[in-house]
């Protein structure tokens, strides 16, 4: 692009616009964007570069656990030499290679849940509404160029630096960028060269939102040439707080280097104790063995199976529509006990639809469903619902082209087809009103002969919006045209419309409509009015010199003496799925709350058959929310559960009240506003069609189809998940928690289970040091993997929510992993006691075995219990046996796991790596059944355990 000048906010918006080679009315054409989008690169901020791999990979052994490896080489290597550096330090090579190929796995790990959060990320990405050869185009912001038109509405994000050149009650929120907390008011007028930054009420700049208004704006800067680019130049990554599964998982593991160090140490003074002989070699042996132990009581995989797990998680969440933005929000979706949801678009199909048309001289029906603009508008003069035989005419057709045509003109949104599929881009109730126009057949005759130049636009605090059309007919005369919420525009109206003249509107008419308002509300359609009024040629006058000056004028004060022209019903019928979604929440124990800006009587029909309330349930209304206090709230809060005409303040009310009784809160939302009220929520769900951007920025989860059923959806996931974390959690500890009690009980029983009698230096060692790192290997990361993506072994949506108090390793899964650990120690030492002489156990025939053979046989016990171990932990209740087979990926795991020992105990080479021996079918016979006794211990607890709950 050419230059812009150096303080465009001191230059008019035209000088801007030409310097930068851009049309402000078309924008530039997609070519030339194109174009400028190669040259120039795409809208994004610098960042630092990315690690190298290399460096990612050396990461993986900056860890204190690894430093323990690393002392074991260090130990293991002097006692090579010390013996005389025979053939090659077999077991420094060995620890050397579990360290590398861990390392390596970490990378991979790492690498996955980096890829997956950057998928999620690309799907939540900003947009921009831009003129694209006169066409509006939504864009990536990155893609945006220099050059481009800016098209800006409210809860919009600004995509990159820009000069205004319109504004409509244009506020802007730069907070982000210069700390000013309240909305700035943003004009098209001039400001000096000097200005400072806060004051530049002329541009927009990248990453500010628009609370209020309309505007339009000449891209002047993008990229690292952008304010928030210098601004992101000077800043340093910032670390995330840590979740209470992080905190929690760390505060385990802490713990348990603690424990298992203490356990280290002792083990190692005890084998020194009892030596015969304190020599080096036995002092060597005596480290090796205690440092080895500290590593393999440690579950150190744990962080990054645990960001894999997540972010498998959070993928398939993302498939079913339901985008997480951060991976550790999944615990908190999981423990939801109440959903808030909006009405419109979440659990309705937001497909609004003009079905009933009210004006003075009678009722009017359309038919057809949705964005198709097909079907007719026809009289109903019985009131029933359906069309009459006859067609509109007269004065009906004449009031009934008004209110059509005047709620298409009093609107931002466009009706375009794209391959045959109708859509609205704009707002989807002012899109309902193009709809119905097309289908009257009247929206041919405004070509040509009005022209917009003024608006006021609509706010949540208003509801109401209102244009100003010149009008070909009413030569000198603007005419302005006001919709909105009936019963807002009803106090500004003092004449109706009646056939293609007016008279005044008296008591008896009102309650005409008033009636019928009450009567559309009632069967569940939104109603708007429509009213207009010619202005007079002194407000005119007045209108076009402030057009002139080129101010950012309020025209509001228009706004009063209107013509009604009628009141449209317009349906927004219930997602088909929505009502066995909110029956799965309450089966689930969740709290189903709708709360929407809706009409009270609507809210109220909706909900009930949605099951959301009883039919005739209390409806609690904004005003009534505001005349009470937090006591009251609270009260109310716990025993409704619909609200109407409800602001963004509402909203944030009801969030804390729930909150402060104890609730983890999920709230839905999508205009501007609603933000702080998601950022307040545990849970803040944005909708990812109608959601405006800063909302999907404030929100925890993005909802990609605006649908309730995602929302249950994807809390039964991270139930699901958080399940899942439990199972691996349950499974990694207690099988640590067995090898310690095996090393640890072989030294200190050494004597009673014969092991001293085999050794001539004194130091007995129930496994080498190469054998527990092993184990490690072999048996953590793939069945953990495997149990990230385990199906529901029981009914997750079938249990009360967990309270953000319960811990995730409560004492009866502590006791569990205790008694486990155990029961797998014992048989392991059992194993080994049963094929070496002179312990208590001397069976005839099996008690004949040298030392390596019987830790052949305990080593290949303790792996054996387990993998028979993973199909335990998927539970704390539920039989092993119930889905056994449904998670391939885990019996794939143990496939591995079984080919894998069998291959360290039969194969040379591996046999001289690991000191193992090869073991014939009895001894696989035995360790099998020695093997599985953790299985059924854990079968014989599970059905204790039930029958308490029964009891």
């Amino acid at each position: 692009m050419t230059t812009p000048p150096t303080a465009p906010w001191s230059e008019a918006a035209e000088t801007v616009a030409s310097a930068v080679g851009t049309d402000p009315t078309t924008g530039l054409s997609p070519e030339e964007a194109a174009r400028r989008l190669a040259a120039d690169g795409p809208n994004e901020l610098p960042s630092k570069p990315p690690v190298p791999a290399w460096r990612r990979l050396l990461a993986q052994f900056q860890d204190p656990l690894v430093y323990l490896l690393i002392a074991a080489i260090l130990i293991s290597a002097a006692a090579w030499v010390l013996e005389g550096a025979h053939g090659v330090p077999v077991d420094s090579l060995v620890i050397l290679a579990v360290i590398t190929l861990n390392a390596v796995l970490g990378f991979v790990q790492a690498d996955k849940a980096a890829d997956a959060v950057a998928a999620l990320s690309a799907m939540t990405k900003a947009r921009s509404t831009v003129l694209r050869g006169g066409n509006r185009v939504l864009v990536p912001s990155s893609e945006l160029v220099g050059g481009d038109v800016l098209l800006l509405g409210e809860g919009d994000q600004v995509g990159a630096d820009a000069r205004l050149t319109q504004s409509a009650a244009l506020r802007v929120i730069e907070s982000s960028l210069t700390g000013e907390a309240d909305a700035v008011s943003k004009t098209a007028d001039t400001v000096d060269a000097g200005t400072d930054l806060a004051d530049r009420t002329s541009m927009v700049y990248r990453g500010t939102s628009v609370a209020q208004g309309t505007g339009r704006a000449v891209v002047t800067a993008t990229g690292a040439g952008t304010e928030m680019g210098a601004i992101a130049r000077m800043l340093d990554s910032v670390e995330e707080e840590p979740t209470p599964l992080s905190r929690e998982i760390a505060q385990i593991s802490k713990m348990l280097g603690v424990i298992v160090v203490v356990i280290a140490v002792v083990t190692v003074a005890t084998l020194l104790l009892l030596a015969d002989d304190l020599t080096s070699h036995t002092v060597i042996d005596a480290l090796l063995l205690g440092v080895s132990l500290a590593v393999a009581a440690v579950p150190e995989g744990l962080p990054a199976i645990l960001s894999v797990v997540l972010a498998l998680g959070v993928q398939r969440m993302a498939l079913h529509q339901a985008v997480v933005k951060k991976l550790t929000s999944v615990e908190t979706l999981g423990s939801a006990s109440v959903i808030c949801s909006d009405k419109t678009g979440t659990l309705t199909r937001s497909e609004m639809t003009v079905q009933e048309v009210v004006t003075l001289s009678g009722d009017a029906v359309v038919t057809g469903i949705g964005y198709v603009p097909e079907g007719e508008v026809s009289p109903d003069a019985d009131g029933d619902g359906a069309p009459d035989v006859e067609s509109l005419a007269g004065d009906q057709l004449a009031e009934v082209t008004v209110v059509l045509s005047g709620g298409a003109m009093a609107s931002d949104a466009e009706l375009a087809a794209d391959e045959g599929v109708w859509s609205v881009i704009g707002d989807p109730t002012e899109g309902a009103f193009l709809v119905a126009e097309r289908k009257l057949g009247t929206d041919g005759h405004r070509e040509g002969r009005f022209e917009r130049v003024g608006e006021v636009p609509f706010t949540s605090e208003r509801k109401l919006m209102s244009v100003i059309y010149t009008d070909a007919h009413h030569e000198g005369r603007m005419t302005i045209i006001s919709k909105g919420a009936p019963d807002v525009l009803l106090e500004r109206c003092t004449r109706v419309r009646r056939g293609t003249g007016e008279e005044e509107l008296g008591d008896g008419v009102r309650r005409h409509f008033t009636d019928s308002i009450s009567a559309m509300s009632g069967r569940a359609l939104r109603t708007l009015g429509v009213a207009s009024r010619l202005l007079t040629a002194e407000e005119t006058a007045a209108v076009t010199q402030a057009l002139a000056d080129g101010g950012d004028t309020d025209f509001s004060d228009l706004e009063h003496s209107l013509v009604l022209a009628g009141v449209v019903g317009i349906i927004d019928p219930p997602r088909p799925e929505a009502a066995d979604a909110v029956a799965e929440a309450h089966r689930a124990g969740i709290r189903v709350l709708m709360i929407t800006g809706d009409h009270p009587a609507t809210a109220g029909r909706i909900a009930a058959d949605l099951g959301i309330a009883e039919p005739g349930a209390q409806v609690l209304t904004g005003r009534e929310l505001t005349d009470m206090d937090d006591e009251a709230l609270s009260g109310a809060v716990a025993r409704t559960n619909v609200y109407a005409r409800v602001a963004p303040e509402h909203k944030m009310r009801i969030v804390a009240a729930l909150k402060s009784q104890g609730h983890t809160v999920s709230m839905t939302g999508d205009g501007v506003n609603d933000a702080p009220a998601l950022r307040q929520a545990d849970i803040g769900v944005a909708m990812g069609i109608t959601g405006t951007q800063v909302t999907k920025e404030a929100a925890t989860m993005v909802l990609a189809d605006d649908n309730f059923a995602t929302i249950v959806a994807a809390v039964a996931e991270g139930r699901r998940i958080f399940d899942n974390i439990k199972k691996f959690l349950r499974y990694l500890l207690s099988s640590n928690m067995g090898e310690v009690i095996t090393v640890f009980g072989g030294v200190v029983l050494a004597g009673v289970l014969g092991l001293s009698d085999h050794s001539t230096s004194g130091v007995v060692l129930p496994l080498v040091a190469t054998q527990i790192l092993w184990i490690n290997l072999v048996t953590d990361s793939g069945p953990a993997l495997a149990m990230g993506v385990d199906p529901s072994v029981e009914d997750v949506m079938g249990r009360a929510p967990r309270k953000p108090t319960d811990r995730v390793i409560d004492s009866s899964m502590w006791a569990g992993v205790i008694m486990i650990g155990a029961v797998m120690g014992l048989a392991t030492l059992t194993t080994l006691d049963i094929f070496l002489p002179g312990g208590l156990i001397d069976i005839a025939g099996t008690s004949v075995d040298d030392l390596t053979t019987a830790r052949t046989a305990a080593f290949t016990t303790l792996v054996l219990a387990q993998l028979f171990n993973t199909v335990n932990s998927r539970s704390e209740s539920v039989s092993a046996f119930n889905h056994l087979f449904v998670n391939r990926w885990l019996w794939a795991a143990i496939a591995l796991g079984l080919v894998l020992q069998v291959a360290v105990v039969e194969v040379p080479l591996l046999q001289a790596a690991f000191s193992t021996a090869s073991l014939d079918l009895t001894h696989w016979a035995v360790c099998v059944v020695m093997g599985s006794l953790v299985l059924w211990f854990d079968e014989l607890r599970k059905v204790v355990r039930r029958a308490r709950a029964r009891g």
